[in-house]
């Protein structure tokens, strides 16, 4: 609430101010209470024709006249006029067709547009077409639909006409949009999704690089923490395992394998159970995400923007002359990106306007992607679904064999095109306009569909079977396995070749069953095995003796008693054993380690060990075979 001293000074400035003005200001239209106009017209101007409604913009009365004097006389001049109007093969939006006579006929949702305007303003029209179907541009402008435009060979283009940079500076595009152009790929339906293998498919790419990264890495460190563990507490009763054990430790708990090793201190254990709780939780994970992927994952395309057209080098194919032609070769157009395309062939510009022959051509033989704009595409793959049903009634796989990508390849304001300076667009596009409010350009684009989605990206069948592009990892994993063995196996062979020959030739700079200081050895298996040695003291196991009439031994337990006749004193020659006689007395029996053994005195002087064992026994009676 204002105070005493507040009032008092408002009142002094009130008294300074000028007095007020009631007059207007001049061209005003006034109306009264009731609603009625109360300023005086011009004698021959009607109150309709002036402009004066309810959502009339706010200008001047002066304005309104001359536009509405301009509007009338445009209707008096078309009126009985004959206009030549251009257009475009874009079946369904604009296409002709040539009657015996020679006249040809505007059919599509332009011309059902362009029939509205000759009913409302009387007119009559031919239908021309341009030597080329194209829509032209600066290095593309002979024989085209803007060249036409651009020399008023045409009083009006009648086609659904994207609104590009470069055509602007030829022709005048309508002040009304009819629609916003969005062209789409079609490609061929893969036969599984394109979010990676199924055995892949649970766990994101750098999930699988950690979960490869954890199990080379848990070997090496829980072999150096056991090795720690024993230098810094000094036990001795926990022996520490080899790198290599704990390696195979880490693989074998990775695919639910036992283990042979047993470790008794308690760090060591809790180690161990780590890594097993760890991959258990691994393991259930990727399995309840490998049966949800298989079962309910939802269908997506290899190829949904025009990003992954470009990084993937995907031949695709598109109408010769059209918007996505002049998109991608204008440079200041969204799709410029994809001009180094054309020089390397990945891009296809076709002349042919039947949409079903570069679909069967490109898309289903030669795989390539297929660009056109949505209401071309849904047509076309109506009739291809009623065909395939019409063969096949039961496989919906069979009815859809094509799919759409999800993202536009290209987005654009498309409109009607008048000659520069031309007046038919004062006339015609408040026309249109209504028409595009209204809705119903948009009902006559898709009047040929039906109200059901026909073979939408995801088909959305229950039934899910394991294909073999569900298993290529398994596959891959497999030969894998198998290589890394061969080369395991080779190397091993490489390995065991090198230590043979290294072994051969330490025995032929030294001798052979000679070592430096002059004691006799044996050679190893493998060298016997090759025959470098050749007149052996030994005899292979499983090798017959009889092609060497060799006398088999005598008993072994005769060896240890009197008897044995002949074959027992030709045993007793072998000069490095001597066996009990009178001269060197019986050997005694020992236990050794266990193991029940007979001491006797070589000829040099050192104690032989006779194994008494059977299984020992009979290596021995083996070793001593001549």
């Amino acid at each position: 609430m204002a105070t005493g001293l507040e009032l008092l000074v408002a009142a002094a400035l009130c008294a300074a101010c000028p007095g007020f003005n009631d007059t207007l200001p001049d061209n005003l239209i006034r109306i009264n209470e009731e609603g009625n106009m109360v300023t005086e017209l011009p004698v021959d101007v009607e109150a309709d024709m002036a402009g004066v409604t309810d959502d009339a913009p706010v200008e001047t009365l002066e304005t309104i006249l001359n536009k509405k004097v301009k509007l009338r006389a445009l209707r008096e001049w078309i009126n009985g006029q004959h206009l030549r109007i251009a257009t475009l093969e874009d079946y369904p939006l604009s296409y002709t067709e040539l009657l015996e006579n020679g006249t040809r006929v505007g059919h599509g949702v332009s011309f059902q547009l362009i029939n509205f305007l000759q009913e409302k303003f009387k007119f009559t029209y031919e239908v021309v077409v341009p030597q080329d179907n194209i829509l032209g541009s600066t290095i593309d402008f002979d024989r085209s639909l803007v060249e036409m435009v651009n020399k008023s060979f045409v009083d009006l283009a009648a086609a659904f006409i994207p609104s590009l940079s470069e055509q602007r500076s030829f022709i005048y595009y309508s002040t009304t949009t009819l629609d916003e152009g969005e062209w789409i790929m079609v490609m061929r339906r893969p036969r599984e999704s394109a979010s990676g293998s199924g055995l892949l498919a649970p766990f994101e790419f750098w999930v699988w690089i950690l979960i490869f990264v954890s199990l080379l890495a848990v070997g090496p460190i829980i072999y150096v923490l056991i090795i720690l563990r024993n230098r810094l507490s000094g036990d001795g009763v926990q022996q520490p395992y080899s790198l290599g054990h704990c390696a195979w430790f880490v693989y074998g708990a990775l695919m639910k394998q036992g283990s042979t090793l047993s470790p008794i201190a308690d760090s060591t254990r809790l180690l161990f159970a780590t890594w097993w709780i760890f991959i258990t939780i691994l393991t259930s994970f990727y399995t309840a995400n490998l049966t949800a992927f298989l079962t309910l994952s939802k269908f997506t395309m290899p190829f949904n923007t025009v990003n992954d057209i470009l990084t993937k080098n995907k031949h695709f194919v598109t109408m010769r002359g059209g918007g996505v032609e002049y998109a991608i070769r204008t440079t200041n157009e969204s799709l410029y990106m994809l001009n180094p395309m054309i020089k390397n062939n990945y891009a296809v510009f076709s002349d042919a306007t039947n949409d079903t022959y570069n679909l069967q051509n490109y898309v289903n033989l030669n795989g390539y992607v297929f660009v056109r704009d949505r209401p071309a595409i849904n047509i076309m793959l109506y009739k291809d679904y009623l065909y395939r049903k019409s063969i096949n009634l039961k496989d919906e796989k069979v009815h859809c064999p094509f799919a759409l990508a999800k993202e536009p390849f290209l987005k654009k304001k498309r409109a009607f095109a008048y000659p520069i300076g031309s007046n038919l667009s004062e006339l015609f596009d408040p026309e249109l306009l209504n028409l595009v409010e209204s809705g119903i350009i948009k009902h006559l684009s898709a009047r040929q569909l039906p109200s059901a989605d026909i073979c939408p990206q995801d088909l959305g069948g229950t039934e899910r079977q394991m294909r073999n592009g569900d298993l290529m990892m398994t596959y891959y994993i497999m030969l894998a396995g198998f290589a890394t063995a061969f080369v395991v196996f080779t190397t091993e062979l490489l390995f065991r070749y090198i230590n043979g020959r290294h072994e051969a030739n330490k025995w032929s700079r030294h001798g052979i069953g000679r070592a430096t200081n002059g004691r006799s050895f044996k050679p190893s298996r493998w060298l016997r095995a090759l025959g470098h040695i050749k007149g052996g003291e030994g005899q292979l196991l499983g090798t017959s003796t009889h092609a060497n009439h060799v006398t088999p031994p005598p008993p072994y337990q005769s060896i240890f008693n009197q008897g044995g006749g002949e074959q027992l004193q030709r045993w007793r020659r072998n000069p490095g054993l001597v066996l009990p006689d009178e001269k060197n007395g019986a050997g005694v029996r020992r236990l050794i380690n266990g193991r029940d053994y007979m001491v006797f005195r070589n000829a040099d002087g050192h104690s032989q060990l006779v194994p008494i064992r059977s299984p020992s026994a009979a290596l021995f009676q083996f070793t001593y075979t001549d």
